[in-house]
């Protein structure tokens, strides 16, 4: 049985700052397993993960450079203490606030966890569409990638009216894009290699 979650997926981290998310994950991770709690904190995660993607406001105040130190603590304490997270989750949220690494909070959520799924044999696509998918969409689409896959799928699914149509699908490294966004713009790559060699050929 897979998972979907409707929420949007988070900004693309990518060099330096993926690295960076993937060692703090790690260290979280490593303590969680010490603390045998890594799955409470997993359950922490996904609440986080969700926050980020869905409050403008708490996206406005950890992306604002000029956000006083202080200020950052203070906003998640209160998310830990209102959220009842476990208290390694606090104290995490407390380091990273204080690193000013709030701004890729998702991407270690999103590392820790898929850390626990490849450490199952699990495994995580990132969905999007432009239009919504309906529940039987939703299931023959996640049937679909459980047997390419080899293995349980756990989907994310969002909707990206940029697409125009179609989808684009990511598990781990690997993108599938059946998009028509994509799609428009191979057409148009080869109508500019054709009128090149036209030119080519005229001179």
């Amino acid at each position: 049985m897979t998972h979907a979650d409707p929420t949007s997926t988070g900004p693309v981290i990518a060099g330096e700052m993926a690295v960076l998310a993937r060692r703090y994950a790690g260290a979280l991770y490593d303590l969680a397993e010490e603390q045998k709690n890594v799955e409470g904190v997993a359950a922490d995660l996904r609440t986080l993960r969700n926050l980020g993607r869905e409050s403008a406001e708490f996206r406005r105040l950890v992306d604002n450079p000029l956000t006083p130190r202080a200020q950052l603590i203070k906003t998640v304490e209160q998310i830990a203490a209102a959220g009842k997270l476990n208290p390694l989750t606090g104290k995490f949220l407390v380091v990273v606030a204080r690193n000013r690494r709030l701004p890729i909070i998702e991407a270690m959520c999103d590392a820790y966890l898929g850390n626990l799924a490849a450490r199952r044999g699990e495994f995580t696509a990132e969905v999007r569409t432009a239009r919504p998918l309906n529940p039987t969409q939703q299931d023959h689409l996640s049937r679909q990638l459980q047997a390419l896959a080899g293995g349980k799928v756990h989907m994310s699914v969002a909707e990206d009216e940029s697409l125009l149509g179609g989808i684009t699908v990511k598990i781990g490294s690997r993108l599938i894009d059946a998009s028509i966004k994509s799609k428009l713009a191979k057409l148009e790559r080869q109508l500019k290699s054709q009128s090149l060699s036209a030119l080519e050929g005229a001179a």
